[in-house]
């Protein structure tokens, strides 16, 4: 599948700002399976620098430095990705176990962005609770064969989490939003990711796009489409990593747009940074993914 993104984010002031920096983390990342183009970044009123800097994990930051006063900014991202569909990742009689790749892992000597060794520990958004490793109890045992496991937790957040925009924000702790289990992807993929790492498993945040179809007989709604959010799960050195959408309950596919990944949220946050002013702030964001044709 071939989709056509953009992505715009509109901030608007209570007053006007004199300065502001922004991170920005928008341009999807390399990454096997997808093939992205005609990348596109569009920011008004236009920073003084634009500079990319480098990242522990695979992500892309631009950090923009606006100097002049401004009341409002329009940040657009649009970019051309080729998602190749291939034959769906499904679980296999001959997968290793769960014990087996959390062994692995720590035999696994690579240090790169996407090297598991990164992905076994808590991180400041996903710490290893308690609670959660006494929820999945023996859904994730040792001996259990690791894609059928981890089909089987994302299947399980989806049918015991409700999905509720209004539930949490962006700074709900992951705690907070298992003990109420409601939430929206953001949280249903920390809590996954939490649950893998307690099994020793390399597990990593995403962010990206989902493609959404509408209801038979409606049109798209430009615009109703937003940024999403998944689990990689390394399935040792012969199946590398995998992505589960504990939101949907599936491996993702090509309806998933890879961006970036992280730790956890922090690290693959689409905007953040700071102002220099007394104004409180109101974001706005629309999402287009488009199929080509």
């Amino acid at each position: 599948m071939i989709y056509h993104v953009r992505h715009v984010t509109i901030v608007g002031y209570a007053s006007p700002v004199r300065l502001a920096r922004f991170n920005l983390r928008l341009q999807p990342v390399s990454w096997p399976g997808q093939q992205t183009s005609d990348y596109r970044l569009s920011v008004d009123p236009a920073p003084v620098t634009t500079r990319s800097r480098p990242s522990a994990w695979p992500v892309h930051v631009a950090r923009l430095v606006i100097d002049s006063p401004l009341r409002q900014l329009t940040i657009e991202s649009r970019f051309r990705a080729d998602v190749s569909g291939g034959d769906p990742v499904t679980p296999r009689p001959d997968d290793p176990t769960i014990g087996a790749v959390a062994q692995a892992a720590l035999l696994d000597r690579d240090m790169g962005p996407a090297a598991p060794a990164h992905y076994l520990f808590a991180s400041p958004r996903a710490p290893l609770l308690e609670a959660i490793g006494q929820w999945t109890g023996e859904d994730l045992n040792p001996t259990r064969p690791i894609m059928a496991a981890a089909l089987a937790l994302a299947q399980r957040i989806r049918a015991e989490f409700a999905y509720d925009p209004g539930a949490t924000d962006a700074s709900t702790p992951v705690a907070d939003a298992f003990a109420a289990r409601h939430g929206v992807c953001q949280d249903f993929a920390h809590v996954m990711v939490v649950a893998l790492r307690l099994a020793g498993l390399p597990a990593a945040y995403v962010s990206g796009y989902l493609r959404t179809s509408p209801p038979p007989g409606r049109p798209r709604l430009v615009g109703a489409d937003a940024m999403h959010a998944w689990v990689m799960l390394w399935c040792g050195p012969a199946r590398g990593w995998i992505g589960f959408d504990p939101t949907n309950g599936v491996i993702t596919g090509e309806g998933h747009v890879f961006v970036a990944m992280g730790r956890d949220y922090a690290d693959v946050t689409p905007i953040d940074g700071l102002f220099v002013g007394g104004a409180g702030q109101a974001i706005r964001t629309m999402v287009d993914v488009v199929p080509e044709g």
